[in-house]
């Protein structure tokens, strides 16, 4: 989401994109970001043309690049080329030292912002995914919100996380699983208070992504 403060400030936009980036053994690779919101599809799509907002049709290529063998590790950082672990516990200290910064993922807000760096990075196999789910559920304050549709039209279990400042944190985390395979399919941020200085208001939303296989 883009915003900006103050009386004249422009309403926030959210840019809804398509990223596909793929990398092989051999370091070879692709990367290609399609501009498309996929809950109208169809219907042109606000771009970011740096800093000026235009809109551009369902589909258009914003990005579209391959790299040759040995690219990888001029493209990727550690995190790309660490595997993860499937011991919950292990997986958690790993996407700490990754992705936590210093204040590493002491709070489930954390990990859950450490998980969607981790998930950009990789895609989970199946015992990977079960730690992650065992993880989750030993990490404390996130609590059922029951059955949901994901911004691709799948149907997913969510679960939310309000902070550890209850009625003082201003923004809810959901992250929503697949109820028979334990797969992450996306990651949700929402208002849940009025933002007067940048023209948002609660339940609206400041970022989601929705990861496919």
């Amino acid at each position: 989401m883009s915003m900006e403060s103050g009386p004249d400030a422009a309403p926030p936009v959210t840019v809804p994109e398509e990223r596909i980036t793929h990398w092989n053994a051999d370091g070879s690779g692709s990367e290609l970001v399609v501009a498309t919101d996929p809950r109208h599809p169809g219907r042109p799509v606000i771009h970011d043309n740096d800093g000026h907002w235009q809109t551009v049709s369902d589909g258009k290529v914003l990005h579209d690049k391959t790299y040759p063998a040995g690219s990888e590790a001029r493209h990727s950082g550690l995190a790309s080329r660490t595997r993860p672990s499937t011991d919950p516990a292990e997986l958690r200290e790993q996407l700490s030292w990754l992705y936590g910064g210093p204040d590493d993922t002491r709070t489930t807000g954390q990990l859950l912002t450490a998980l969607s760096s981790f998930r950009q990075e990789w895609t989970p196999g199946p015992r990977e995914t079960a730690a992650i789910v065992r993880m989750l559920a030993d990490a404390g304050g996130l609590r059922p919100a029951g059955v949901v549709t994901d911004r691709l039209g799948r149907r997913g279990q969510a679960f939310v996380y309000d902070g550890p400042d209850g009625a003082a944190n201003s923004t809810r985390q959901m992250v929503i699983l697949d109820p028979r395979t334990g797969e992450l399919l996306g990651l949700e941020v929402t208002f849940t208070k009025n933002q007067p200085d940048f023209r948002i208001r609660s339940g609206e939303v400041m970022s989601y992504e929705a990861w496919m296989p």
